[in-house]
């Protein structure tokens, strides 16, 4: 199935009925009098978090979304029937936007959340409903009232406890196949991963999602390369975890430039937490890997850890400090298994 993190979907609501001009004229009975019905109100348009979703490829298929309109009302009082109302049913981590692509109408984050889009019209009025003792023969209804035509976007921003941080061909593709049960495409060319990948890694215990995301490069914030999309999908993790390509012939400036995306994606991105490790040190000597990690260290002012997701070194740690930046309520622990006494 493939990844699509953004759709453009129109909507409409239905139209509520019309009312009813109407007139009793059975055998028998000398006075008639109005009996016009109200018209139905139309159908809304809604949108639901399920799961068992994690991208937006069925609004690829179908961009249009009409409600259907109420029924007029009919004579002998009977009201119109109501329309039938719309539900779009989209992932959890939606973000739902208005047509200038800005402004947030809802955050769908919760499985069974419902919102809103578009209700429909109510239905007008028969002239049953006129009816008084100084006017008591009305010929007038009012029309129902119209539905709401708007332009909306679906943006998915996927929910991960960590995210990962790098240039193209800084391993993180492989550190997530090492630490978790995802399977990314691993290649030794830069943008290999095109789409974002989730993982669930495990460490003492304890289980939390990381999420891989394509590479950045220098101006992705301007649109260069695949672009800064993707920074949306990491926009909700608790810490950030940034991978330094130890092999590189510049890893200072290779942090900066990451850190630089960041500061120009804007929002609060640039001030999570990040644990910072240089990547790839199984193919430096002890020499290299020194003056890889001191420079790397004076860049970052703090610590920075040392990681190869090809020989697992210092994968243990590299997972334990990002558990700790986590709170325990994002966490799931793994019961303790007891020893239970040998049965033949």
């Amino acid at each position: 199935m493939k990844f699509l993190d953004l759709a453009k979907v129109y909507i409409r609501s239905g139209g509520g009925g019309n009312g009813c001009v109407s007139f009793r004229r059975e055998k028998y009975i000398e006075y008639g009098g109005p009996d016009g019905g109200d018209g139905g109100k139309g159908g809304s348009v809604w949108a639901e978090a399920v799961d068992g979703l994690n991208t937006l490829i069925d609004f690829r298929y179908q961009q249009h979304f009409f409600a259907q309109n109420g029924q007029s009302g009919m004579g002998r009082q009977r009201t119109g029937k109501d329309g039938d109302e719309i539900i779009l049913r989209v992932p959890v981590g939606t973000e739902i936007l208005d047509e200038d692509e800005e402004t947030v109408l809802a955050d769908m984050t919760e499985i069974g959340q419902r919102v809103l889009l578009a209700k429909g019209g109510n239905g007008g009025f028969g002239n049953l409903h006129f009816k008084s003792s100084t006017n008591q023969a009305p010929r007038r209804a009012n029309p129902g009232q119209e539905g709401v035509d708007r332009t909306i976007w679906l943006r998915l921003k996927l929910i991960a406890d960590s995210g990962l941080l790098g240039l193209p061909n800084a391993g993180k593709s492989t550190f997530l196949a090492a630490s978790s049960n995802a399977r990314p495409k691993i290649a030794d060319y830069p943008f290999t991963t095109l789409h974002p990948n989730l993982g669930v890694v495990g460490i003492d215990n304890t289980e939390f999602v990381m999420a891989d995301i394509p590479g950045l490069i220098a101006g992705a914030h301007e649109g260069k390369g695949i672009g800064d999309r993707f920074l949306g999908h990491v926009e909700r993790c608790a810490v950030l975890l940034h991978l330094v390509d130890g092999t590189s012939e510049d890893v200072v400036g290779d942090y900066q430039t990451i850190i630089g995306e960041l500061e120009a994606y804007g929002g609060a991105l640039a001030h999570k937490p990040r644990v910072t490790a240089l990547n790839k040190v199984d193919a430096l000597d002890e020499d290299e890997r020194a003056e890889a990690h001191a420079a790397l260290e004076a860049a970052v002012g703090g610590k920075v850890l040392l990681l190869s997701g090809v020989s697992r070194e210092g994968l243990s740690e590299v997972l334990r400090a990002v558990r700790a930046e986590i709170d325990d309520d994002r966490l799931r622990h793994k019961p303790v298994e007891e020893d239970a006494p040998w049965r033949p």
